[in-house]
């Protein structure tokens, strides 16, 4: 008996060998592909310049904002059923546009305004000459697009309303009487003081 238990276990090893000699094998394989690929990306990264620090590359991205920003303008008054076709026509006459775009809610309505970009900068100059000319029947508003900088919100503080809300706590605010005719000055109303029987 101890020697069938051991014919059999020199069998399972010795199967168990060439299955294992081929794990090792396809495992190797496998690294060799991925340092094939990692050489392979970073030669990609290299040639495309993207193994810049961070801060470098917003800058540089933020740069060439400025530069398409610099070839591009702003269109107001865009008929709403404008095409970009029918927008790139209008200003083939000043240069080669590169891009047109109108920009849409998020229904994918148009807001009536948009952005055309032109492969020169010198066709801007030629496309502020179109202001107040007419597509589809309205005039068109036309000037250079400014670049927006990141983090420069323009915040404008909100005043408070008499009507809505509460009023600030402290603030008394008589209430308005209105004419009974419809018409006439606004008239106020005072309350009348009240007399403390102390003094």
């Amino acid at each position: 008996m101890d020697g069938g238990d051991v014919d059999m276990a020199a069998a399972e090893t010795n199967e168990a060998v060439p299955e294992l000699d081929d794990m090792k094998n396809r495992l190797k394989e496998m690294e060799d592909e991925a340092a094939a690929l990692r050489e392979m990306q970073a030669k990609v990264e290299k040639e495309m310049g993207s193994v810049q620090d961070p801060g470098a590359s917003a800058a540089a991205s933020q740069a060439n904002r400025e530069e398409v920003d610099s070839r591009s303008v702003f269109v107001g008054n865009v008929d709403y059923s404008c095409t970009p076709e029918e927008v790139q026509q209008h200003f083939q006459a000043c240069g080669t546009v590169n891009r047109v775009t109108i920009r849409s809610d998020k229904y994918g309505q148009p807001k009536g305004y948009a952005y055309v970009e032109f492969l020169e900068p010198e066709a801007v100059q030629e496309a502020l000459l179109l202001n107040e000319s007419e597509l589809h029947g309205r005039q068109l508003k036309i000037t250079a697009k400014r670049t927006n900088l990141p983090g420069m919100k323009q915040f404008r503080a909100r005043r408070p309303s008499p009507y809505m809300g509460f009023p600030p706590r402290g603030a008394t605010m008589p209430p308005y009487l209105f004419s009974p005719y419809g018409y006439g000055k606004v008239l106020r109303y005072r309350m009348p003081m009240r007399y403390s029987p102390y003094g």
